[in-house]
């Protein structure tokens, strides 16, 4: 079980909440991946607060690997799942995988448009309708570079069922899903130059 762990990153808000919490289950038997995306909401009982807080409360406590421990554990008593693999990957890392791999083309099943999308670096502008933006992505297949991948997997503002967390998990695994089979195409892996980027 691979625990891959989204923050902001430093100089943002909040920089090590985690919003993005997925589980990537390796099936040896059917050589199957299985993705699971942990609502950010979840209680933790033994820790008396949400799941995407524990990475800060355990790098509180201990900067040299705190953040990973604690949220394995929360993993482990919520869901049962052992965890063996962790990887924190923060806002830029996430931009430059997906450029590295030539960005990736995603699928939208439903349209949609959020007209409240935060602008980096301006969380504290004023007026407070400077702070966003407004995106949009139309139905099909699109092709998403980096920054625009971040944006889609972000968004949360959307009318209607877009707009939820589960949508945003959806989106979250759909860009995963599909920069995963772009890093195992030949073209790739014969690349060494892209493996070893990739790696670093």
């Amino acid at each position: 079980n691979f625990l891959i762990l989204g923050i902001r990153g430093e100089g943002a808000d909040s920089p090590d909440l985690t919003d993005t919490i997925l589980i990537a289950s390796y099936s040896y038997s059917d050589k199957n991946f299985t993705l699971v995306s942990i609502p950010r909401d979840l209680w933790v009982n033994s820790l008396k607060t949400k799941i995407n807080s524990v990475y800060h409360y355990g790098n509180f406590k201990d900067e040299n690997g705190g953040g990973i421990k604690l949220t394995q554990s929360a993993i482990l008593e919520t869901l049962g799942l052992p965890i063996h693999y962790t990887a924190v990957i923060n806002f830029s890392l996430f931009r430059d995988a997906v450029d590295l791999g030539g960005g990736v083309d995603v699928n939208v099943v439903t349209g949609f448009t959020d007209n409240q999308f935060p602008i980096e670096g301006r969380e504290n502008a004023l007026p407070i309708a400077s702070r966003y933006e407004t995106i949009s992505f139309a139905a099909g297949v699109n092709h998403l570079d980096g920054a625009t991948a971040l944006k889609f997997v972000r968004s949360r503002h959307a009318e209607g069922d877009e707009g939820t967390d589960i949508a945003r998990d959806r989106r979250q695994q759909l860009v995963v899903s599909a920069l995963k089979q772009k890093v195992l195409t030949v073209g790739f892996l014969t690349d060494r130059s892209k493996i070893t980027d990739l790696y670093k």
